[in-house]
């Protein structure tokens, strides 16, 4: 993989300010801080209800799934290794999203935040917080970002790949909560610990890198 653009003191500083920012939000939600703002944020996306814009937020929910989403993680680790030759790209970008999904999993079953009881336009088992959806959704677009940037030379193609890894996260997101199977703060949630993680595994794989140099020089 490529040089970072990050240092690992400042990945360290991220990582302790991303993992303070879900400790806050945890205390917020166990203290009911969020509970005005969960509702009404609710109130307002499930306000659009339409019968197009339900089949539109059923689409990305399911584009945003656990197996869409392991399906895509292969398609793209098989493509770094096959088109650009790259095995720490891949092995990088496989780690991160299978620990994504580990994590997720597991923050669910420590916090077991019961989904909302208001206006659901889908069922779905399972705990609410974080929102796997956010994290997965976040994880693997930032990475796309991340990993196809240098692939791609012109501003407008940069440009693009932005603007459809943001599109896609919040669509994905927005989803959750118009269907009234997330708390905004669960997608929140799910945000911030997905940024620890990238910037966890991110550090992790720098160092890395740094000590294989290392070793190859002596």
């Amino acid at each position: 993989m490529k040089e970072s653009p990050i240092r690992p003191s400042v990945a360290i500083i991220l990582c302790i300010v991303f993992g303070s920012a879900f400790a806050f939000l945890v205390t917020a939600i166990l203290s009911d801080m969020v509970g005005g703002f969960d509702r009404s944020v609710i109130d307002a996306m499930q306000g659009l209800e339409a019968s197009w814009l339900t089949s539109i937020m059923l689409a990305f929910t399911f584009i945003g799934s656990t197996k869409v989403v392991m399906l895509l993680t292969i398609a793209l680790t098989v493509l770094l290794l096959w088109k650009f030759s790259s095995r720490s790209q891949a092995y990088f970008f496989f780690f991160t999203m299978i620990g994504t999904i580990i994590l997720f999993q597991a923050l669910k079953l420590i916090f077991k935040r019961p989904r909302p009881e208001f206006h659901r336009l889908t069922e779905v088992g399972g705990y609410s917080f974080p929102s796997g959806h956010a994290m997965m959704a976040f994880s693997l677009y930032l990475l796309f970002i991340y990993l196809l940037w240098r692939h791609i030379q012109s501003t407008a193609g940069r440009t693009a790949l932005v603007a459809f890894a943001i599109f896609m996260f919040i669509m994905i997101s927005a989803s959750r909560i118009y269907l009234g199977v997330h708390f905004p703060s669960d997608i929140l949630g799910g945000m911030i610990a997905s940024a620890f993680w990238l910037t966890l595994t991110l550090l992790l794989f720098v160092l890395f890198q740094k000590r294989k140099k290392r070793s190859l020089v002596d």
